[in-house]
């Protein structure tokens, strides 16, 4: 007679043999198992929150009503993969992990090492409780820039200036595609910021200092999460549209007050006003930040953020100290009950919406290809992408779409010294060119930060074409290709050069790092492009995630200057408009005056 799971009438006669007891146990071990199965079948059919074919939100209610508080602050607890331990995800229901800048399972880690690694912790997770799974999130802001191999397009100032709403919404879709095959479900992209100060290090992450500009980008949103189906509730996340999932609150202060802790504009402007049904998100140890020196009084930082709204917090290192303190909070009153049901209700939606229920592991055809069949529906994201009937491999598709961007992106600042004598295009056949600069064959550089790793590095870190090797690949094959990252007084006087193209710019830098007060061209980069002017006719090509100063006297020197931007890993893109195969496109979207 059955009595429960594993509860059995049943005592083995010790004076069996060896046999026998073999045979008995292996019959209570089919039994069990049976049971178990036919248990576990009963119990998912009891449990709404289980069955996906019961509405979302009557699915949210059930599992909100089965949870502990420990459970549910651990829902609100996102934490860096580096601290994540299969015990803590087990036993705190831990709720989300981060890669923080970079943050893959090894160096140059490739997209299935990294699905292996998040489906291991995925399945740590799925032994909770509950079972509740993960989401999983990544820097993906310029393509899945942290996984090696993967395709980086330009930085959003860059995709400011191609001015394309269309281009960048199939930005979105290719880079959500990379994200699910590397087992990612929650990018911290776009940024929405208005760079006002070229001297602040996060310029090159806003689209414009124009806010119209940064208002037409929005479609990329709907590139990442999906087109939602007709009549969907606006203001209802879907992983689609305009019914955005997730907002990243700033570190920035507004009027005097930390976004981080500012009730009216995160609960009553966002929540209430907008009808915002997704989680409010916090960035990286913002916590910390709300009260100085940066840790300290870290119980009150707590109280203030959740108390404004914050529902899921990037805590992301010292995840026991924030479970400890905000489960006093809530004991204590000072966070009410209620505020942490709607908190974990908004993350419990999102993840429902983004059927992590049913499909917590990397599906790992998205690793072979990058579209789906036409009008087909993807189980993971509930989301309908319209795409090519014959699959293409995703590699060569988003290499030429990240190189129409930087087609798109390049801006024309100069072309001639005589306006009536344009020096572009450039004569592919021409007898002998020069090619200097520090940026010309550095794959890194033209890439920028956030890839590979939060700052970004000099040199091959990740695979793509420099600019270098693009002006290579587009002369004629009588043209000699001298390359000199800094041409000596011999190079000059051996040789005559039909023209030079130098390259130059600033290094790799993200977030506060990259402040800079004077915005000088780095590694000598005035003094190189005057000293090969004033002996060849010169193109210059800017690399750089904002305006940068070059002297009037330096302008007149040179015959073409063009803006690069931070291109990212197609640098044929930029030989595709100097040698006249596409025209020039872009403009300004920051004042370079």
């Amino acid at each position: 007679m059955y009595l429960g799971p594993g509860v059995w009438p049943l005592r083995l006669n010790s004076v069996l043999s060896s046999e026998v007891n073999l045979l008995v146990l292996s019959v209570i071990w089919f039994l069990l198992e049976q049971v178990e199965e036919r248990t576990n079948e009963m119990e998912g059919t009891s449990c709404i929150y289980k069955n996906p074919n019961q509405p979302i939100e009557a699915r949210v209610k059930d599992l909100l009503s089965r949870m502990t508080l420990r459970e549910k602050i651990g829902q609100m607890t996102q934490i860096d993969r580096s601290v994540a331990r299969p015990s803590a995800l087990r036993d705190l229901s831990i709720g989300s992990i981060l890669s923080a800048g970079g943050g893959g399972p090894f160096e140059k880690s490739l997209s299935s090492d990294w699905a292996d690694m998040i489906d291991g912790f995925q399945k740590s997770a799925l032994q909770s409780r509950l079972g509740i799974p993960l989401l999983y999130g990544t820097d993906a802001v310029h393509g899945n820039n942290n996984v090696y191999g993967a395709t980086v397009f330009p930085h959003n100032v860059g995709l400011g200036a191609a001015r394309d709403a269309e281009l960048v919404r199939r930005i979105g879709v290719a880079t959500a595609l990379e994200v699910r095959a590397c087992g990612a479900q929650f990018t911290f992209a776009p940024c929405v910021a208005v760079c006002r100060d070229p001297r602040w290090g996060r310029c090159y992450e806003s689209y414009s200092e124009d806010t119209e500009i940064v208002r037409k980008m929005t479609p990329i949103v709907t590139g990442l999460q999906g087109q939602p189906p007709q009549g969907h509730p606006r203001d209802y996340p879907f992983v689609a549209g305009k019914g955005v999932c997730t907002v990243m609150a700033s570190y920035s202060s507004w009027n005097g007050r930390n976004l981080h802790s500012d009730h009216f504009l995160i609960t009553q402007v966002l929540k209430e006003k907008l009808g915002f049904k997704g989680f409010v998100i916090s960035d990286s140890q913002a916590l910390d930040r709300l009260s100085y020196p940066y840790g300290s009084n870290y119980r009150s930082c707590v109280l203030s953020a959740i108390n404004a709204g914050i529902d899921m917090v990037m805590v992301p290192f010292r995840y026991e100290l924030f479970i400890a303190d905000l489960t006093y909070l809530v004991e204590s009153g000072e966070i009410p009950i209620a505020r942490i049901d709607d908190a974990v209700e908004r993350i419990l939606r999102v993840k429902f919406v983004a059927g992590l229920f049913e499909y917590p592991l990397t599906d790992r055809s998205f690793a072979r290809y990058s579209w789906l069949q036409d009008d087909q529906t993807h189980p993971c994201t509930q989301c309908t992408m319209h795409i090519i009937s014959n699959l293409i491999s995703s590699g060569v598709l988003h290499r030429e779409l990240a190189r129409e961007a930087v087609r798109k992106s390049l801006v024309l600042l100069k072309n001639g010294k005589d306006p009536n004598k344009p020096f572009l295009p450039l004569n592919r056949n021409a007898e002998r060119i020069l090619v200097a600069g520090t940026h010309a064959d550095n794959l890194g550089y033209q890439c920028g930060g956030w890839t590979a790793t939060w700052m970004g590095a000099s040199g091959r870190i990740t695979i793509g074409t420099t600019i270098l090797e693009a002006i290579k690949a587009a002369v004629g094959e009588n043209t000699e290709l001298v390359y000199e990252q800094r041409p000596s007084a011999g190079t000059f006087a051996s040789q005559d050069f039909s023209f030079a193209i130098v390259v130059v710019g600033e290094g790799p830098y993200a977030e506060t790092m990259g402040d800079d007060s004077e915005l000088i061209i780095p590694f000598h980069g005035t003094e190189l492009i005057s000293s090969v002017a004033d002996r060849v006719p010169t193109l210059v090509i800017l690399i750089s995630g904002r305006p940068l100063v070059l002297e009037p006297c330096l302008l007149e020197k040179i015959d073409a200057l063009v803006a690069a931007w931070l291109p990212g890993s197609e640098g044929e893109g930029i030989s595709d408009v100097i040698f006249g195969d596409h025209e020039f496109q872009g403009r300004l979207s920051c004042n370079m005056v």
